[in-house]
């Protein structure tokens, strides 16, 4: 890969981290087997996002690049292309690791120039993922936002998070804290194929269940509702009803969206899982990386008239801030591109 792109020379004062900064390690153990991890001296860990974004919330922060969940819709799959890596395989395996996130964290809340505005975390790919439990990041990055009070918000597929309630506890004393998990459906064969390396959803909303028995206010982005393979009416009555049981606030509907990256990684699953399907797809996607807008209405639609039905209202604007969608991956991108939205 030509980690040059990231670090000083050519790059100059628009490097990610220095020279001479990336260890990379092979961990033989069978939670870690088959993933290589890049540990990198971050030169920033406070990221804007772009003005002209529709999301509820300004900066965010994240300690990792690629993803074991390696679910096969993952929009941030093109951000590995930035590095040189694959966004297949590469993306699943090859994780970034930014081991001084907390105390550069830290040091950037105390800088004048911040005025404590509202951090959005596991919105590019999930701060909870295996690696976590490894480099264990997110403590010190929430007792920095906690000591600082400053507010921010979590949305994750991983269960991991449950280990650090006491510290979201603390944190929500003194700073608004949302805290959103994923769960975009509870076919369980769907799931396998889909997010192979993600709790199950059933396992994700044990944990909203946790959370909000702890006091912590806790939504569900019901992402992605998967066209054909995870939108029927018994699959999101299902849903819905399972989301409403675990106690989640609210829940947020999000139909799955294709950007470059992950459309290829995407199709080609489809092909080798439901060949039937590609067609429809393409037919579906012609306009780009959304689903046509009468879609992602009429399950909006669905949805919330089933949340209506089991007593769990939307998500109120603002509200778990880091629900809204996924931002704007880190890094470079092609001519034309546009900010993700809800819909």
């Amino acid at each position: 890969m030509r980690w040059e792109n990231l670090t000083d020379g050519p790059a100059g004062p628009a490097a990610l981290f220095g020279a001479g900064a990336v260890v990379t390690r092979t961990i033989d153990t069978p939670e870690f087997r088959g993933i290589t991890f890049h540990e990198v001296r971050a030169r920033s860990i406070v990221n804007r996002v772009p003005g002209a974004s529709r999301m509820p919330f300004e900066w965010t922060v994240n300690p990792y690049r690629g993803c074991s969940h390696a679910c096969v819709y993952c929009f941030a799959r093109k951000t590995h292309s930035y590095l040189d890596l694959d966004t297949g395989l590469g993306f699943d395996s090859q994780i970034v690791v930014k081991t001084n996130a907390p105390e550069l964290l830290r040091r950037e809340l105390a800088a004048p120039r911040w005025t404590g505005a509202h951090i959005a975390m596991g919105t590019n790919v999930d701060c909870y993922q295996r690696a976590e439990g490894r480099y264990r990041l997110m403590p010190g990055i929430i007792e920095a936002l906690r000591d600082r009070a400053n507010p921010f918000s979590i949305l994750t597929k991983g269960t991991l998070i449950l280990r650090d309630l006491p510290l979201l506890r603390e944190a929500a004393e003194v700073a608004e804290v949302g805290i959103s998990v994923s769960v975009g459906f509870t076919d369980t064969a769907l799931w396998r194929t889909v997010e192979p390396g993600t709790p199950s959803p059933a396992a994700r909303l044990n944990a909203v269940r946790t959370l909000t028995d702890a006091g912590i206010e806790c939504g569900v982005l019901m992402a992605p509702v998967i066209p054909f393979l995870g939108d029927s009416p018994a699959q999101l009555r299902a849903t819905v009803r399972a989301v409403a049981e675990s106690g989640a606030t609210s829940v947020t509907p999000l139909v799955l969206h294709l950007r470059p990256g992950a459309r290829e990684w995407f199709t080609a699953w489809l092909g080798e899982h439901h060949p039937h399907l590609v067609e429809r797809y393409e037919r579906m996607y012609a306009g780009g990386s959304y689903a046509p807008t009468w879609y992602q209405r009429m399950i909006t639609r669905q949805v919330h008239e089933l949340a209506a039905e089991f007593g769990i209202g939307p998500a109120r604007r603002g509200a778990a801030r880091g629900t809204a969608g996924p931002e704007r991956p880190e890094g470079p991108e092609p001519a034309g591109a546009t900010q993700l939205t809800l819909l």
